[in-house]
This record gives C-alpha cells, sequence and structure tokens, in this order.
C-alpha cells in the first residue's frame, strides 16, 4: 500500500524529530542506569519472515547464572526499564525502523524468529504485513492476552487492514500508552515465551 508507506515515513520522521528531546533524554538515563549498549538489538520476523534488526532502548541488564545463562527477565529487568516500558518509550528506536521499511507503524508486533516455525496454518498469516510498532492486538488487550487471542487479532488485522482502520489503532494506541494498560501480564514482568498453541510456559 503506497499510502500506507508514504504515511509511515513522513509519521515516523516528524516524530522521531519532534520526539529527539525525548529521545536523547532516555538515551542518556539508560547510559546511567544500565551502561552500554544503550540501545538493545535483536533479529526479527519481518514481512514475509524476513530477518530484520529491530532497535529497542535497554531495559535489561545482562545478569547471568552460575552456568553462564541469562538470568529469567523478571530479574533481569530493572526498575528504570520497567517505567520506560511502562512510558512505552523503549519502543522510540523503533521510528528508525518504520523508515527503514523493516517495519511500519500499524501491524502485528515482530516476536522471536523461533516461533517462527510453531505458528500454525492461520497463526503464521499475521507475516503476511509488515510488523508494526502498535497493531490491533496492543490496543485490544496488549499483554494481558492469551497468545491464541493475541494471534487472532493478528490474523483478523491482517484479512480487514484499511488506511482508516490504522488511523483507528494510531488513536486507540495514544489512549493506552497515556493510561499505560496492557504493559505486561498479570504476575508476570514479561510476556511468557511461546511454545505453541496452548503450550505456553513462563520465560
Amino acid at each position: 500500500m503506497v499510502l500506507k508507506r508514504i504515511f509511515d515515513v513522513l509519521s515516523a520522521t516528524t516524530a522521531f524529530l519532534l520526539g529527539t528531546p525525548v529521545i536523547l533524554g532516555t538515551a542518556l538515563v539508560v547510559k546511567n542506569k544500565l551502561g552500554s549498549p544503550v540501545i538493545f538489538k535483536q533479529t526479527r520476523p519481518g514481512q514475509n519472515g524476513k530477518p530484520f534488526d529491530l532497535y529497542k532502548f535497554r531495559t535489561m541488564t545482562d545478569e547471568l547464572d552460575e552456568k553462564g545463562e541469562l538470568l529469567p527477565d523478571s530479574v533481569r529487568l530493572t526498575k528504570t526499564g520497567k517505567i520506560l516500558r511502562k512510558l512505552s518509550v523503549d519502543e522510540l528506536p523503533q521510528l528508525i525502523n518504520v523508515v527503514k521499511g523493516d517495519m511500519s507503524l500499524v501491524g502485528p508486533r515482530p516476536l522471536l524468529m523461533e516461533y517462527v516455525e510453531l505458528y500454525d496454518d492461520r497463526q503464521i498469516k499475521r507475516l503476511d504485513v509488515k510488523p508494526g510498532i502498535t497493531g490491533w492486538a496492543q490496543v485490544n488487550g496488549r499483554n494481558n492476552l492469551s497468545w491464541e487471542e493475541r494471534f487472532e487479532l493478528d490474523v483478523w488485522y491482517v484479512e480487514h487492514q484499511s488506511f482508516m482502520l490504522d488511523m483507528k489503532i494510531l488513536y486507540m494506541t495514544l489512549q493506552k500508552v497515556v493510561k499505560s494498560e496492557g504493559v505486561s501480564q498479570p504476575g508476570q514482568a514479561t510476556m511468557e515465551k511461546f511454545t505453541g498453541s496452548s503450550k505456553a510456559e513462563t520465560v
């Protein structure tokens, strides 16, 4: 969709420029509280499963256990990180992903590469479009949803996507950000790991 791409580039560029003070301020806070690197980079599946590097402000430490493996997210997620996530400012570097064409402002959230082979024939349709900074699942429950509910909302978006729907989602996103709703699952610091439909286990 040409209109969607034009809107993405213009909006992301404008948001980045206007948000520069917030972005620089956040970078300084992360540098002071968590050290380097300030930006967390991870390979995620894009449209049609094509890998790309997703950018976020770092919110966790790199603490390891006695076996040299990373500690659980709930342990590594810092107080500063929780605040950044609650305010959703940790997602701001993804504006760069949008300008680059890896992502759209609106679309299914890009998850882990290891999840792709676990999707069923319907769930994998979420990869038919570019992933987004926000999406239909994010404004309808976000991390309070089960994986199955979340994926069904993603596929619904793919099947009903339109420019007006994107505008609605962006408006609803602003409301969610202001209210800080659905940032994490009840009783969990982060979303549970997806291991296949109806087989989620805590990270």
